[in-house]
């Protein structure tokens, strides 16, 4: 048996600042991907998953029997696959912020759900709503409070643009300069984050009213601005902005980006040559970077590994 492939994403903008009703935008990104399989011989990694997997069908049972309305699975048949061994047959890094938790969560869905909406249908305003809800739902199990729109992106794999948490739909992005030298890309961090941590800082960091304030009028405006610049493809607009949230980011979001990296962030804002952001929770995993110019971040970034995402 193996099942669908779902693919992990990456939220461009957004992180954090969507928990507090900022815009966001996650595109899929295809070069990670996961599946539901069943192996005869299954190795170390296989037979964690398949741990995992018991636990969270213990989860969704309680899921839908506290909350009949929202969704129902077959849980029997899930179970029945799990105790043959079934596991999430992966290539997306865990705790680098590209989304594994999320296409786990969608994998299931898309196999065990009753009356399940599919990516078929009209995708109403209403539908997609009530998708990152159970979505949201399903992944607080890995992380104790999630949005649901890592599993919604790579349920659907399009791009999802985040106008508030009421408020989503498929975003259509610039099409990519094949041969473009402004780039965004991953650096590889090196550690494995954890979102749960990162969001319990930023949570205690949020009781502080200087703390909202700056959410507030720096980090959402600057989020927003970024989004509107990349969906209009206003490419020189957008670095001005990339870089001011680059800006705010090391100043207010320190123990979210690797000790490791603080000088490594300020040499980019120095030099113009790369401007890097959270991707994801931080504390670890990929961040991401964004460059007017591929082959000078490189140079720069002698050392360390770069993916590109995405070619202006």
């Amino acid at each position: 048996m193996k099942g669908p492939l779902f693919y992990s994403k990456i939220l461009l903008f957004g992180e954090y600042g969507i928990i507090k009703d900022s815009k966001g935008l996650s595109i899929p990104y295809n070069f990670y991907k996961g599946a539901l399989k069943l192996d005869e011989n299954p190795d170390e990694i296989a037979v964690k998953s398949n741990e995992s997997l018991g636990r969270f069908a213990e989860y969704l049972q309680l899921l839908q029997e506290n909350q009949p309305e929202l969704v129902q699975f077959d849980i029997e048949a899930l179970k029945a696959d799990i105790a043959e061994g079934m596991y999430f047959d992966s290539t997306i890094p865990q705790g680098y912020g590209v989304g594994s938790s999320g296409a786990l969560v969608a994998s299931i869905y898309d196999k065990y759900a009753s009356d399940k909406i599919t990516i078929l249908e009209n995708l109403t305003r209403e539908k997609l709503l009530t998708l990152k809800q159970i979505f949201a739902q399903m992944e607080s199990f890995f992380h104790g409070k999630s949005s649901g729109l890592d599993p919604l992106n790579s349920y659907l794999s399009l791009p999802i643009l985040i106008n508030s948490k009421d408020d989503i739909e498929p975003a259509g992005i610039p099409s990519q300069t094949v041969d473009g030298k402004g780039a965004v890309f991953l650096l590889d961090s090196g550690i494995v984050g954890e979102t749960a941590p990162m969001i319990n800082i930023f949570m205690e960091s949020m009781k502080q009213e200087g703390f909202r304030k700056m959410l507030k009028n720096q980090f959402v405006k600057h989020t927003d601005a970024c989004i509107d610049d990349f969906l209009k493809g206003d490419v020189k607009s957008l670095f001005s902005n990339v870089k001011q949230l680059s800006k705010t980011v090391l100043r207010n979001f320190k123990p979210m980006i690797p000790a490791s990296f603080h000088d490594l962030w300020k040499q980019g804002l120095d030099s113009n040559d790369y401007y890097l952001k959270l991707c994801g929770s931080g504390g670890g995993g990929y961040i991401l970077g964004f460059t007017e110019d591929i082959d000078k971040a490189r140079r720069s970034l002698d050392g360390h590994k770069l993916e590109v995402v995405y070619n202006f």
